[in-house]
């Protein structure tokens, strides 16, 4: 199991083991420089991006932020060569990094995720969802939701936005309009887009797009923003470039979720009384907060009643200050969503929690994690493991030495269903 920057073992009795579920064998673009370059001539109904940037004053570039294993250093130098060669000056281009309502990307991180070359040579800035100051209302949608957003990539004359394409938990997928909602969205946005009103409705689930409230809603929030020129792209589990899908804010996402689909997609012919998963390992496991994700990708595919096993180092612990604060607190998670239905109990990370409590609603959630001590993890709402195949052994005690185990080891990164 992916577990961090490793792996983790986890023995399966092979009577006991249904099935390990993993994505396609989609092989890695033999040239992934010429298919960005290609992607970037040749957009997905648009003009290319040297078309867009001519006589351009400003622009700003949007990347996702270190929960995100976006392929930056690979996509971002021929984005600002092409815009450089435009004519827009380097002191006038942005890289604006769509933080949501995380914290802030700097020092190691921006190495990390970018490179030295371009921290060194380029304005890098994070967003910051409770900073008015930064941000510009640009009115409500037809349902109502406020629509205040980066001003920075607003007020620029050229905005580009990128982003990683994967399944997602409440989005149906990854990528694409969310680049600008949650990314570039405020506080006062997201109290709306990540309120029960939204995530308790059943299509707001992963892998599906059509009639899901938060994907429509994003993207009317992404147009009202305005979007020049959206790039995508696909990896597999080895983190390799798989796709790149760019033009269109709409229409490019759209190709890359069916690709994205077929990559990942797999399924069950009934649901099993047990999935370990995790998380993908770092970045998605770096704190309980993130690493919920992986509960969601198993609990499509257990039994009502059943169990997951999630497995997370959570090196980061359990997440934000708020959401720590606030899963700490909690005694009753019922309570607690029924609560979050008062705007005046809104609390930042909230959404998190009212995701696991609707897996809770489903199974029983195990957990194993050397990073967060066992007792605490006690309020957490799992039951602590002292190991991974501690969870086995109570899975055969509880369901019997016939129970049928999936396994599910890049967590979130597989859509898995049950046909």
């Amino acid at each position: 199991m992916k577990y961090g920057r490793s792996e983790i073992r986890v023995d399966v009795p092979d009577h006991n083991l249904a099935d390990v579920l993993t994505s396609q064998e989609f092989p890695p673009i033999d040239n992934p420089e010429r298919a960005i370059l290609d992607a970037l001539e040749s957009p997905i109904d648009s003009p290319a991006l040297s078309e867009l940037a001519k006589n351009r004053e400003s622009a700003t570039i949007v990347i996702s932020d270190i929960t995100r294993p976006v392929p930056n250093k690979l996509i971002l130098p021929p984005i600002l060569k092409i815009i450089e060669d435009q004519g827009v000056p380097r002191d006038k281009i942005n890289i604006l990094i769509a933080t949501g309502v995380h914290r802030p990307n700097e020092g190691d991180e921006l190495l990390e995720m970018v490179g030295s070359q371009i921290v060194e040579n380029y304005r890098i800035v994070n967003h910051f969802s409770q900073r008015p100051e930064t941000l510009i209302n640009l009115g409500q949608t037809q349902n109502g939701t406020p629509v205040l957003i980066n001003r920075l990539y607003v007020e620029s004359d050229l905005r580009v936005i990128s982003a990683l394409i994967e399944p997602h938990l409440m989005a149906g997928y990854s990528g694409g309009r969310k680049a600008i909602c949650p990314g570039l969205a405020s506080i006062e946005t997201m109290k709306i887009m990540h309120g029960p009103e939204i995530l308790e409705h059943p299509k707001a689930t992963v892998g599906i797009l059509e009639g899901n409230p938060f994907h429509v809603e994003a993207t009317k929030i992404a147009l009202m923003a305005g979007v020049d020129f959206s790039l995508n792209v696909t990896i597999n589990d080895r983190r390799q470039l798989t796709g790149v899908f760019a033009g269109d804010m709409v229409n490019a996402h759209l190709a890359g979720t069916k690709f994205v689909e077929k990559q990942t997609k797999v399924t069950l012919s009934e649901p099993v009384d047990a999935v370990i998963v995790s998380s993908a390992g770092y970045p998605l496991d770096a704190t309980f907060y993130q690493a919920i994700k992986g509960v969601l990708a198993a609990v499509e595919v257990v039994r009502e009643g059943g169990m997951v096993i999630l497995v997370a180092e959570c090196q980061e612990g359990i997440g934000s200050g708020p959401f720590t604060d606030l899963i700490l607190k909690t005694k009753n998670l019922e309570q607690f969503v029924r609560n979050i239905y008062n705007p005046k109990n809104f609390v930042i990370d909230q959404w998190q929690l009212e995701e696991l409590a609707k897996a809770t609603r489903k199974a029983d959630v195990y957990f194993y994690s050397d990073k967060i001590p066992y007792e605490q993890q006690k309020n957490l709402f799992v039951n602590p493991l002292r190991s991974p195949n501690e969870g086995i052994e109570i899975v055969l005690k509880k369901y019997g030495e016939g129970a049928k185990i999936v396994a599910i080891p890049d967590g979130p990164y597989v859509l898995a269903k049950v046909a």
